[in-house]
């Protein structure tokens, strides 16, 4: 039976010659993520039922990203469970305060993910490992408590779409586009609980961190994973990350799919989801209009990592953030955070006019460090731009590449880069 790259990794992990969409199966896992907001509910649950051992304390990751530094004391508490946990557990792959990252972008940078592997993850976004070849997926807390003791779970084998990418990237234009303008041409439901792989001569032309900005989003057309294959790119940035074995799995050239978009790179253009959902797709050419704003943000699982940071910083160097526009700046990890000061790019900011923050999740979610006031205005390089999803229920965020929410602060104003 031909299979996609995604049946073929949940076939092995399920211990079978073969899979179908559909199917109900269990599978090993290779991870179980959580952070400061889901872990507390599953350790609760995993104390509730009498349960003392997590199955394998290397296998266990847990990242307090999301409200950290701690923002009130609720956080505080929430976090301070994670660490007693964490420690009676003796969970080797434990991120605090001064060693975390945000979790999707921290798994791949500390070769915790790797081809071929399965991970699920108390977060929704925990789909960004399939830039690496990897089956990856968002779960509750409650799967994650399960998951923390058996080390397996259960699901439904997904039905799949294809993705044939052709070309090359114009310049200011990269993975955050090409998976809006996705969003935004199947809809917030168009992949649901259904595989997005991706394929294609264009693949070679993604770097991996256009791969993490792609796959992140998978979960914003409803996917149930997002995958690309393992290339040369793909195995350039895990090496020297692990010394675990991984397995290389590839779709059968006769596998199934639901059905096939062939997307040109070329002729992709800046491209923003306006409010309240990621459907909302525009270009340039739809008329921005040159919206006032009154925020950016670059960083987030979504856009956070070195390249992000590079572009916005090319854009912003010898210019000014607008006034009256707050510019916030969050590199996704210490490392990169680190990258960003060697570089430069730290001081560019900072002689711009905009604040660096400590990794963080942070405005994302409407955590802290940028939540947006009643009639305010976001352009923002993360992933979600629901009513309230920043602060206020009347207030909008606008979501985007680096390139354009740098572009933006500059202006003040929606900005299409090509136009600086």
């Amino acid at each position: 039976m031909s299979m996609t790259m995604t049946q073929k990794i949940l076939a092995a992990k399920a211990g079978l010659p073969e899979v179908k969409s559909g199917q109900l199966i269990e599978i090993a896992l290779d991870g179980v993520l959580g952070n400061d907001v889901t872990t507390p509910p599953a350790i609760s649950e995993f104390k509730k039922y009498g349960f003392t051992k997590v199955f394998d304390k290397d296998k266990i990751f847990v990242t307090l990203d999301h409200f950290t530094p701690n923002k009130d004391i609720k956080a505080a508490g929430q976090c301070k469970i994670c660490r007693i946990f964490s420690r009676e557990q003796e969970i080797s792959n434990f991120f605090d305060v001064g060693e975390v990252g945000i979790e999707h972008a921290l798994l791949p940078e500390k070769g915790l993910v790797l081809p071929g592997g399965a991970v699920i993850g108390a977060d929704s976004h925990t789909c960004t490992y399939g830039a690496l070849g990897a089956f990856s997926t968002g779960v509750g807390s409650t799967d994650m408590a399960a998951a923390m003791v058996s080390g397996k779970t259960w699901l439904k084998v997904p039905e799949a779409l294809r993705f044939d990418l052709k070309g090359s990237f114009k310049k200011w234009v990269g993975g955050k586009d090409l998976i809006l303008h996705i969003i935004g041409l199947i809809g917030v439901d168009g992949a649901l609980y259904k595989s997005m792989e991706f394929s294609g001569e264009g693949v070679k032309n993604l770097s991996i961190d256009d791969r993490f900005t792609v796959a992140n989003m998978a979960i914003e057309a409803g996917g149930k994973n997002g995958i690309f294959p393992v290339d040369e790119i793909t195995l350039e940035y895990i090496k020297g990350r692990s010394e675990r074995p991984y397995e290389i799995f590839r779709a059968d050239p006769d596998a199934g799919y639901e059905a096939v978009y062939e997307i040109d790179l070329s002729a992709l253009e800046p491209t923003v989801s306006f409010p309240s959902l990621p459907e909302n797709a525009k270009t340039p050419a739809a008329e921005w209009d040159e919206i006032k704003i009154d925020q950016v943000v670059i960083g987030s699982c979504t856009n956070g990592r070195i390249s992000d940071l590079a572009t916005a910083a090319e854009i912003l160097k010898g210019r000014k953030v607008a006034k009256n526009v707050r510019c916030i700046v969050i590199p996704a990890t210490q490392a990169v955070y680190l990258e960003s000061i060697r570089k430069g790019y730290a001081q560019i900011f900072v002689e711009a006019g905009a604040v660096v923050s400590a990794p963080t999740c942070g405005p994302c979610l409407g955590g802290h460090m940028g939540i947006l006031a009643e009639g305010e205005r976001a352009v923002s390089t993360t992933n979600r731009n629901f009513v309230g999803r920043m602060g206020h229920i009347k207030s909008e965020v606008y979501l985007a590449s680096p390139a354009v929410a740098a572009a933006s602060a500059v202006a003040g104003v929606l900005k299409n880069p090509c136009e600086l």
